[in-house]
């Protein structure tokens, strides 16, 4: 996983197209404005994703993972807590679920980290992760997910 601010994404240039796509869409886009739902950067290889909740506690939250994307997570507005791990050998929850790309675990985070305005989170299919959480109170956020295909099938 990489957590930084959108002013450094040329640092992970070498992380490939389909990064340096997503960070320039990110820095030429008005995110602001965006309408919430699912947005086509580059057909299903790339595309975003546009959020808008309050966050919650962490509480009954479970960390999730995904193996056809990696998750870009750029905070808009806002600021959330997010619990994260690496994958090792976590008690699954809620197994694999293809159409969804998407599986949960019942295990508590290893780390949190605060996220604000400007900054991302880079999720990896063995980086476990738990968003939207509150740090120190409950605040709207407004978050575009990159999704990024691995061409894992």
């Amino acid at each position: 996983m990489i957590i930084d601010t959108l002013a450094n994404a040329e640092l992970y240039a070498g992380l490939g197209d389909r990064f340096q796509t997503a960070f320039r869409w990110l820095r030429e886009t008005d995110l602001a404005s965006l309408e919430k739902g699912k947005h086509s950067i580059e057909g299903d290889r790339i595309f975003a994703i546009v959020n808008e909740y309050d966050t919650i506690p962490a509480e009954g939250e479970q960390m999730e993972s995904h193996r056809k994307h990696i998750d870009v997570q750029y905070i808009v507005s806002g600021e959330e807590q997010v619990g994260h791990d690496m994958l090792r050998s976590q008690q699954v929850s809620r197994p694999y679920d293809d159409n969804d790309d998407f599986m949960l675990y019942a295990d508590r985070p290893s780390f949190y980290t605060k996220l604000a305005a400007g900054d991302f989170a880079i999720f990896y299919p063995t980086d476990l992760h738990m968003p939207n959480l509150i740090s120190g109170k409950s605040v709207p956020v407004r978050k575009i997910v990159i999704k990024i295909a691995t061409d894992k099938k």
